[in-house]
């Protein structure tokens, strides 16, 4: 069942009864409103303002927006050095080339010193579409859960993109959060809870066999997955894994020693990326069965963002076939 204390939408298992939205558009309005909160706040782009919404902070502050163009490393280094002198950065492309491009710039000017640049990584995973392999980063989280000071955050849904928008514009440290091109339905509400580092519970179970630890988008396909395996008679809970460091293991592995198995999904590598985050954690604490679902060691393809999550088997029906793959 839906655990009620998040008070996430009353239509959760109706996705038709849902509003759409990509996550690019609640970091949008976020960064706006924190904007608003803060004059510190800045917003500098690649050439890509409305792609990453950051034209709609641009039209608010015009005063407080720099174009950089296209030079994705330069767009590092300048954010690094406004960091330094007390602004709050956003510095925003697509995440194919920040931090795809710039990952040694990221590293050396933002990490090394510790400044409280915002990375704003947009058009993440297959869902990005027709663009191809090519703009279908599937290795940000590996990449940027190893640099030292660095936060990372992948917001389930449009509206906890907006949440964590402000947490990361207050938080005084190296941030980097992962948005999708992809309209998907906000299954939480302005009154859901959010905290950097602190993993959510979604969907539970009196006894469940599994335990899905999910992040982006198909931590809403492991609630549909969830609730359809339920009347069958297969009990599995859900964990939303927002913020993938800093990690709370604690409540990571208290998740794990609730049921037998753990299915770690994401739109991204396995190897390296969120799932392997968790199976480092309990491979310390509390070792267990573990399965996959992200992409198996290849690079994406073109096509519809449907056609290619059903493909890759990032929806609902995606999850219900490992499941019980897994337990039979």
């Amino acid at each position: 069942m839906i655990n009620t204390e998040l008070k996430l939408h009353d239509n959760v298992f109706n996705p038709d009864a849902l509003d759409k939205a990509a996550t690019r558009d609640g970091f949008g309005k976020g960064l706006v409103e924190a904007g608003e909160k803060d004059s510190r706040v800045m917003a500098l782009c690649a050439d890509l303002a409305e792609s990453t919404r950051a034209h709609w902070f641009k039209e608010k502050f015009p005063e407080r927006y720099i174009e950089l163009g296209v030079a994705e490393q330069n767009l590092a280094a300048v954010a690094s050095g406004l960091a330094n002198y007390g602004k709050v950065p956003f510095m925003m492309s697509y995440a194919a080339f920040s931090p795809g491009r710039n990952w040694e710039q990221i590293r050396s000017t933002i990490c090394l010193n510790d400044v409280p640049a915002k990375i704003v990584g947009a058009h993440a995973g297959v869902s990005v579409g027709p663009d191809g392999a090519t703009h279908q980063a599937l290795e940000d989280i590996a990449t940027m859960r190893v640099l030292p000071n660095m936060v990372v955050v992948v917001p389930a849904d449009s509206e906890e993109a907006r949440k964590a928008t402000h947490a990361i514009a207050e938080n005084d440290k190296p941030s980097y959060i992962r948005l999708a091109r992809a309209k998907t339905p906000v299954f939480t509400t302005p009154e859901t809870s959010f905290e950097i580092g602190l993993p959510q519970v979604v969907y539970t179970s009196e006894n469940p066999k599994v335990g899905i630890i999910a992040c982006g988008s198909l931590v809403y396909q492991s609630i549909l997955a969830a609730e359809e395996l339920k009347k069958e008679g297969i009990e599995v809970s859900v964990m939303n894994l927002s913020t993938i460091k800093p990690l709370n293991e604690k409540v990571v592995v208290e998740f794990a020693q609730s049921v037998d198995h753990i299915v770690t999904a994401e739109e991204h590598q396995i190897h390296g990326g969120m799932g392997s985050l968790v199976a480092e954690t309990l491979s310390k604490y509390h070792p267990t069965k573990m399965s996959f679902i992200g992409m198996h060691d290849r690079f994406g393809g073109s096509g519809s963002p449907d056609e290619l999550l059903e493909y890759f088997g990032f929806t609902k029906g995606g999850i219900i076939k490992h499941i019980k793959e897994q337990l039979s």
